[in-house]
């Protein structure tokens, strides 16, 4: 699993709540969720991010409530990948049943700047910051999530028969 994109960067503890307000909540539409992602904080988001950026944050990524709101209006958004110093579990688990990438690598996280363009080599574990020139290791992806990521989610690999 390889991705290449622009970087979009936050810093730690974006809880759900600003990743998808609640008052959006009403709507099981992935385009409609799209058009609020981060929108309480940062109301550019949706007009600057482009299919297959990057987003980058630091640690506690996800925080809050459990709901998968939250990475489908990411997923939505065009986000392609999501590099954070850590992840909230229940977020992190949620991202992964709906098929959104994300890599925990805090060095990564911590060093890779706003607008630089990142490739990253999930079957090998490894994260270039092209703009840098910067290199850094991650555990790769357990081949059965990388299943569930490529199929688009949990539910579309059993329904693919890849479980």
């Amino acid at each position: 699993m390889k991705y290449t994109g622009n970087v979009i960067k936050y810093g730690d503890n974006v809880d759900t709540d600003v990743i998808i307000p609640a008052r959006y909540l009403n709507t099981s539409d992935h385009a409609e969720l799209a058009s609020h992602c981060m929108e309480d904080i940062d109301k550019s988001f949706v007009n600057r991010v482009k299919q297959g950026d990057i987003m980058v944050a630091g640690e506690n990524f996800g925080c809050g409530s459990s709901r998968e709101h939250a990475p489908i209006a990411i997923k939505a958004s065009g986000i392609s990948l999501v590099i954070a110093g850590s992840f909230a579990r229940i977020f992190y688990r949620n991202a992964i049943n709906i098929g959104l990438a994300i890599v925990e690598c805090p060095a990564a996280a911590k060093e890779i700047s706003e607008g630089d363009k990142v490739e990253a080599d999930l079957d090998n574990g490894i994260i270039r910051d092209l703009t840098t020139g910067r290199e850094y290791k991650t555990a790769p992806f357990p081949e059965f999530v990388q299943k569930i990521i490529e199929n688009g989610g949990l539910m579309q690999s059993i329904v693919n028969g890849v479980f």
